[in-house]
């Protein structure tokens, strides 16, 4: 049987933004209950309340347990980061980033100071492991030596109708740049943009596209769409289709047929949806499946943890283009 290592956060900031509390106690049962299937699991943090965040770390390790320290590296003191480094933890999450709660430019100087004066020694090599909490950014994953990452960003893509898809260059996928964030699906109101969806992409750019998938063992997938009225009962196969969606991609496509896609029989009324072929048009676990190997793929990319952080510019660094 095959292993299952997990990394399990505590969900505080999810709980945070709810205004739910966590019980401490309960979190440590469930960890203790299914500690063969975790290798990592987060500490209880308190968002914006690092005495109580200090707290929970120093109760779960009474209990036993050895959470990963949590830091919210734009919301709390840095003298909380030092003291959990003299302490001496191996391996330390940095929070406060997720959710869009910081733009780009206003992190890069916080994270700068915090790589530069407390995680890394003078060579700019890092002294403990750093986890990176909601941390979706390609130039700043490439900028930083972080240990590890997470982020719910990928499920989101996918849940859109949409696909990581690598820049083909020279013969080759790169992961140094932006990727194509390509959406598959009809449901998505992207269908109207162009170098959005996949039937809006040039034809040189879908057939690099298409090949991806390809090369990954995916396919677009088919679809049907028909007019049925009010009262129709949905058989085996079929699933209810969006009126207002139908609607705006009829009104630019009409009853285009590019790239596998089939639609036929507009009308105002409701449409419903047969699958012809499944694929990732038409099933978001297939796009998640996709969106996880382009990660993958993404990380066997990335230096060797660990490596010298320095504030030089992404492009000498990595090459990265924006």
């Amino acid at each position: 049987m095959k292993k299952i290592n997990l990394f399990l956060d505590s969900g505080a900031y999810s709980a945070w933004s709810k205004g739910v509390t966590i019980d401490i106690d309960e979190y440590i049962s469930f960890i203790k209950k299914n500690i063969k299937y975790i290798t990592v699991y987060a500490n209880l943090d308190v968002i914006g309340d690092p005495e109580a965040t200090y707290r929970n770390q120093k109760y779960m390790e009474s209990k036993g347990l050895r959470p990963l320290p949590v830091f919210h590296s734009t919301l709390e003191p840095y003298s909380w980061l030092k003291k959990y480094i003299d302490e001496e933890y191996e391996y330390i999450g940095l929070g406060g980033m997720a959710g869009g709660s910081i733009s780009k430019k206003d992190i890069v100087p916080i994270l700068d100071e915090v790589f530069e004066k407390y995680i890394c020694d003078k060579d700019g090599m890092p002294k403990v492991k750093v986890h990176g909490f909601g941390m979706t950014s390609l130039e700043l994953l490439l900028k930083y030596p972080w240990y590890s990452v997470d982020s719910t960003s990928w499920v989101m893509t996918g849940r859109f109708g949409s696909v990581m898809v690598p820049r083909f260059r020279n013969g080759k996928y790169v992961y140094d740049e932006q990727p194509w964030k390509v959406t598959v699906s009809l449901k998505s109101p992207d269908i109207k943009e162009q170098d959005k969806h996949i039937l809006t992409y040039t034809e040189m750019e879908r057939k690099v596209i298409m090949e991806y998938f390809k090369k990954k063992g995916y396919v677009l997938g088919k679809s049907e769409y028909r007019s049925v009225d009010r009262d129709y009962k949905l058989k085996e196969g079929e699933r209810w289709f969006g009126k207002e969606e139908a609607d705006s991609q009829r009104s630019i496509y009409g009853t285009d047929n590019r790239e596998g896609y089939v639609r036929d029989g507009w009308s105002d009324d409701r449409l419903v949806e047969t699958i012809i072929e499944p694929g990732i048009c038409n099933d978001y676990k297939l796009r998640d499946e996709l969106n996880i190997a382009y990660y993958l793929d993404l990380q066997e990319s990335l230096p060797k943890w660990p490596w010298s952080f320095k504030k030089e510019s992404l492009q000498k660094k990595f090459g990265l283009r924006k």
